[in-house]
């Protein structure tokens, strides 16, 4: 687990380089700060701040991060999400990763009711990738529109350029700070005004932070400089009257009974080998104390044994776990799952879901014996739950397992992955194996001799590239995730995660989808 950590410590640090050195050196010798320089000044003092995404674009032929960072921050006590451009990655300029990975932070804003702050300097679309950006895009600014129209506040600090498409979030935006002589907001810069009607023009009489603040009145306020415009920031969130809709109790709790270091060794290295997730949630939940009961309440623990079910509390609010143990789901797995989130939802308990399972199970009689009704019945109460849901993928989440275990399709709240961490339809040598029956099958059927040698390298080769497919970093990389985290900050970052989804109210559903008997 360290050796996957220091691979994982070598992706992030690709996050945070951006452009490069010798990109950030220009920039601070130009008097500008570095986006998570921003965030550091922005968020309160000591406060912690939940990257979300850092892994975006990885494969791909942008950078790490896409261009732009996100995350969940408290700002004069009101937890904010938080975007801001990267100027050091082509001048901030949108990717379609970058497009992305707003869309997932505009998403979690919406759904736990979040005010968002733009850290905007940008110079728009990356034009040759314009036909990837430019339709889906729309939805940015869509988004900022309707979080107003929710009376959930959106307020943008621009620090540079804020070209074209760019221009938009500062212009649609409730509150807007641009900073002097450094801030430049315009549809089409002097050489597209030239092209497109003649006139000269210069940057500031075009777009200037003063023209807006005197002439436009694009900006609110205008900010001496970065810090001042940081310090705006923060008095306008401080003049929000922001109420929280469920409001913190403040019951005591204590920290695990367990070391967070043991989580490190929890996890084996061959996901084939069980391991029991009891001992994960006794790293992740509140310790005893006095009138808190036991640290895990354990549901029907006789009954469809590789699934864990049960109520515990992390950081004082209550939760519904369900954990996999043996990594397989049967039809009892199934509908112990199924009767255990109707009872967190007539609670209006939040639930999550601790993954390593390998998907539900199949033979003869199995199917026989209704492992597809009763899978389909778990799938049904997972859809249909309306108390917040949160993911943590530990180990294997392979097939149907990974729907039934409320994967990405199904809109949990948020979802994070361990390094340890594989997904997808099957496991690798299972789906290699597959096709490869079923090209001898077809040569069979045509009268021809299989060739076994190349029968050899094609599994190699599919075997190869499902595991690569299914690593946290690929999949992090394709945004199914909210970020690979360190084990060992898994209570912080669900503790955070629970303290964000209070900010709006829910209940549990009595309502679901037709369960086959």
């Amino acid at each position: 687990m360290l050796e996957k950590l220091a691979a994982l410590d070598a992706e992030h640090a690709k996050a945070v380089e951006g452009g490069g050195e010798r990109s950030v050196t220009r920039h601070h010798a130009r008097g500008k700060l570095m986006p998570r320089e921003r965030i550091e000044l922005l968020v309160d003092e000591g406060s912690a701040f939940l990257e979300l995404s850092p892994l975006a674009g990885w494969g791909s032929d942008f950078t790490v991060g896409a261009s732009v960072v996100t995350g969940i921050g408290v700002v004069e006590g009101v937890e904010c999400m938080i975007t801001a451009n990267d100027p050091s990655v082509k001048g901030g300029a949108s990717n379609p990763w970058t497009v992305k990975k707003i869309f997932r932070a505009s998403q979690i804003a919406q759904e736990n009711g979040l005010p968002t702050i733009s850290l905007v300097e940008s110079g728009g679309a990356d034009l040759p990738t314009q036909k990837e950006i430019f339709i889906p895009g729309g939805k940015l600014f869509r988004d900022i529109t309707r979080a107003s129209a929710r009376k959930e506040p959106t307020v943008a600090l621009v620090f540079g350029n804020s070209t074209a498409g760019g221009a938009y979030v500062p212009g649609m935006s409730d509150y807007t700070v641009m900073v002097k002589q450094r801030a430049k907001v315009f549809l089409g810069g002097p050489p597209l005004v030239k092209m497109a009607t003649g006139e000269e023009s210069d940057d500031e009489s075009l777009g200037g932070a003063e023209m807006h603040a005197r002439t436009s009145g694009l900006a609110d306020y205008l900010a001496e400089d970065e810090l001042d415009a940081i310090r705006i920031g923060r008095r306008i969130v401080a003049r929000l009257n922001w109420r929280k809709a469920r409001v913190d109790t403040g019951v005591a709790y204590v920290e695990p009974l367990a070391d967070p270091e043991g989580l490190l060794d929890l996890i084996p290295s061959d996901l084939k080998e069980p391991f029991d997730p009891r001992e994960v949630i006794a790293h992740l939940c509140d310790g005893v104390s006095a009138g808190n009961g036991q640290v895990f309440d354990e549901f029907k623990p006789l009954y469809g044994t590789s699934l864990v079910t049960g109520w515990a509390r992390l950081h004082g609010r209550p939760i519904g776990i369900l954990a996999n143990a043996q990594g397989v789901l049967f039809s009892q797995e199934a509908q112990k799952a199924t009767q255990f989130v109707q009872l967190a939802n007539q609670t209006d308990t939040p639930l999550l879901f601790l993954h390593n399972t390998t998907g539900y199970m199949v033979g003869k009689d199995y199917e026989q014996g209704g492992m597809i009704k009763h899978g389909a019945m778990m799938i049904n109460a997972i859809s249909n739950s309306t108390v917040p849901h949160l993911t943590v993928i530990m180990g294997a989440s392979y097939g149907a397992g990974n729907y039934g275990m409320n994967g990405r399709a199904f809109d949990p709240r948020f979802l994070f992955t361990w390094p340890s961490a594989k997904s997808a339809v099957m496991g690798p040598a299972q789906l290699a194996g597959v096709l490869s029956i079923v090209a001898r099958a077809a040569a069979e059927g045509r009268g021809k001799d299989y060739d076994e040698e190349a029968d050899a390298g094609m599994r190699a080769f599919i075997e190869a590239s499902v595991e690569e497919q299914s690593l946290p970093h690929f999949l992090s990389g394709m945004l199914y995730d909210d970020g690979v985290i360190d084990p060992r900050d898994t209570r912080t970052v669900l503790g955070i995660c629970l303290s964000v989804i209070d900010t709006v109210d829910y209940v549990g559903t009595d309502r679901f989808g037709v369960f086959r008997p």
